[in-house]
């Protein structure tokens, strides 16, 4: 199977974790939008959705999936999303899209976080991919010098805008040994809104699209 199949396969999986008259939160990405494609087909089952940016709120709305505001909900029982990197902990790296504030207060309120992703994701250490920070625009000079500090090189994402109306700093060169660590302290920095580590609060089940069909840990 190509890549694209391996995430559609792990999509449609995280269908069985989705109970019936339950409000669904809904991550951002490409295989999130091939969950999406999947909740479509059941969307008479569930009361509705929580999404994580406008794009997927977007793909909701048009496959007739009403979209609730976080703040008017009082329960989410699960969060489905995907991750650009997860290791064994169930730790992740996420914010390739630019979405990660979104995705963690989102993940924060869940119950259950399920995370789908291919197999090309799982990796031992943290870092190959470059950590997204989401940073108050005034204060990305500042940042940037903060987080050299830290030995990695920090990269301003041109032309990128949040739905936050902020911007996104790639962090490049990290190993990260201890993501819970690093993910605490780079939030203190000021000026940074929050970084892409979901190590705080990881995964609880991981959805994995391999060659020998989606497997679940």
């Amino acid at each position: 199977m190509t890549q694209d199949e391996l995430k559609k396969a792990a999509a449609w999986a995280a269908l069985e974790f989705v109970q019936e008259n339950t409000i669904v939160g809904v991550g951002t990405g490409s295989t999130v939008n091939h969950f999406i494609d999947a909740l479509g087909t059941i969307k008479d089952t569930i009361a509705g959705a929580v999404s994580s940016s406008e794009a997927s709120t977007e793909r909701l709305k048009t496959l007739g999936i009403e979209v609730f505001e976080l703040n008017n909900v009082d329960k989410l029982d699960i969060y489905i999303d995907g991750a650009d990197e997860i290791n064994a902990h169930n730790e992740m790296i996420k914010g390739g899209g630019a979405a990660l504030t979104r995705e963690k207060i989102v993940a924060a309120v869940a119950k259950q976080f399920v995370c789908i992703v291919d197999d090309t994701k799982i990796v031992d250490t943290l870092g190959e991919f470059p950590l997204p920070v989401e940073v108050i625009p005034m204060a990305r000079s500042y940042v940037a010098r903060e987080l050299l500090k830290l030995g990695a090189d920090p990269v301003y994402r041109q032309g990128v805008v949040t739905d936050n109306g902020n911007v996104i700093i790639d962090v490049h060169n990290l190993k990260i040994n201890d993501a819970k660590q690093l993910e605490t302290q780079i939030n203190q920095i000021v000026g940074v809104v929050t970084n892409g580590l979901f190590a705080q609060r990881g995964a609880d089940k991981v959805i994995i699209g391999t060659q020998n069909g989606p497997q679940i840990k």
